[in-house]
Formats: structure tokens, C-alpha cells, sequence
């Protein structure tokens, strides 16, 4: 059993403002073999640092249909390379045969259930970000750092 874990969760430094999110049960999935990191925001041509982005107004389900953005404070589109990271992101799930994956909450790629509503006002709404939506489309099974334990728990039985 694999899992792709949001890179930043097990301490590598690819979050936006170039620190990362390390949450300790992630990088003990990744010590022990079970996990795989990827930074979706990195594998669509991303850099680190780079300024913060949110998707406007929409979800990742409708940026994935082509009805959303993703913007950043200043209106840059980065739609595109949301997208990227997303469908690479799929890739390596896909090849190493996941069938779950553990990412950050509320981001614009791995938020799962809820996200930042656009406004960058720190204000979140229902939703899931780009990589999310495109994993869960595929019948990968998502959990966050926030219910890690959920998939401890699944994953033990």
C-alpha cells in the first residue's frame, strides 16, 4: 500500500513562502516506505518561494472543468500550472499504485473539504483544491493532516 503525502507535511521546504507544514505522523508514513511527497505547486512549474495563490470564487472541481481560477493577491493566472501539478501529481499516484494520499489542508492544490474562498482574506469555504479534486475523481482516498489519524487507523486494520 502507497500513499502520496504533500511534501511539505514531512518538512521539505516547498511551501510558498519557502518553510514547510511538517506534521510529525506524515514523515513517520514517509520513514517507514508507505508514502511518496509531492508538491503539486512545484511538479506545475511552481518556484519556492513564490507568492501566495487562491482559487477565485469556485473550487478545484470547476477549475478542473475549466469554470475557475486560480489567482494570486496581484491577478496573476496560474490556472495552468495548477493544472500541471495536478495531472502529475495523478501520474505518480498512478504509477505507484495509491491508493490513498495524506495532503495540506485548505491549500488551493491539496485542500480537501475546505478551502481558502479567494478573497486572501484568510476567510475558507467549502470546497477542495485542484489536486484534490483530480485525485479524488480517480478514486484515490484523501485525508489531511488534520484527520491524519483516520487513515492510521485505516491503514492498520
Amino acid at each position: 500500500m502507497k500513499i502520496i503525502l504533500s511534501a511539505c507535511l514531512c518538512g521539505i521546504n516547498c511551501k510558498y513562502d519557502g518553510g514547510n507544514n511538517l506534521n510529525e505522523k506524515a514523515l513517520e508514513l514517509l520513514k517507514s516506505g508507505k508514502a511518496v511527497p509531492v508538491c503539486p505547486e512545484q511538479l506545475g512549474g511552481q518556484s519556492t518561494p513564490r507568492i501566495p495563490h487562491e482559487i477565485i470564487h469556485s473550487t478545484g472541481e470547476e477549475v478542473l472543468d475549466g469554470r475557475g481560477v486560480i489567482k494570486g493577491p496581484e491577478g496573476d493566472d496560474v490556472t495552468d500550472e495548477f493544472l500541471k501539478g495536478a495531472q502529475e501529481t495523478l501520474k505518480i499516484a498512478q504509477s505507484i499504485g495509491a491508493e490513498y494520499a495524506v495532503l495540506k489542508a485548505r491549500s488551493p492544490s491539496c485542500g480537501f473539504g475546505m478551502i481558502y474562498d479567494g478573497s486572501f482574506s484568510g476567510e475558507k469555504k467549502e470546497g477542495n483544491g485542484v489536486t484534490a479534486a483530480l485525485l479524488n475523481r480517480h478514486g484515490i482516498k484523501i485525508f489531511t493532516e488534520e484527520n491524519i489519524d483516520e487513515l492510521l487507523k485505516e491503514v492498520e486494520n
